[in-house]
């Protein structure tokens, strides 16, 4: 499904951070839900055709998430990190790394703001090590699971099971 929100997504040449910007149709609360509790997270997080299995998700400060994605072939891409700090509803902030690429580690916060008409604004920052690093997720297919999952989620707040 098409959504009339667009993902945007921007990695300036030379610097070590991509910042993703999406607007949801549902108030800033239920959108931080669906970032933070892990039965909604795994309906909605990354691209179509993938299964995700949570292994532990604890959206507290301190602490930890894991999580696989499994695709029809049963290739599976794991990934983990630590929350840093959670301020429901206005933002969160966690280290995330590809287990495939043990030790490229980024550094990503999101901040939720409520906008008019109980619609909600999401920023994303992913600060990494290196240019290089921010380059190689950038080559790595996240655009296609990025937006697909914002897609994703749209279709859980428009059949109300985000609540």
């Amino acid at each position: 499904m098409k959504s009339k929100n667009e993902t945007k997504i921007v990695g300036e040449s030379g610097k070590q951070e991509i910042i993703i910007t999406r607007e949801f149709e549902a108030p800033r609360e239920l959108v931080f839900k669906a970032y933070t509790d892990p039965e909604l997270l795994k309906l909605w997080l990354g691209p179509r055709g993938y299964e995700m299995h949570v292994d532990k998700f604890d959206a507290r400060s301190g602490g930890e998430y894991r999580y696989i994605h499994t695709g029809k072939n049963g290739e599976e891409y794991a990934f983990r990190g630590v929350f840093h700090d959670i301020t429901a509803p206005e933002s969160a902030v966690q280290t995330f790394e590809f287990e495939g690429a043990k030790g490229h580690v980024s550094l990503d916060s999101a901040k939720f703001e409520t906008l008019p008409d109980n619609r909600t604004r999401v920023t994303s920052i992913s600060v990494f090590q290196s240019v290089a690093d921010r380059d190689m997720m950038l080559r790595s297919n996240m655009e296609t699971g990025v937006k697909e999952g914002h897609e994703r989620l749209d279709e859980l707040f428009e059949q109300g099971l985000v609540k």
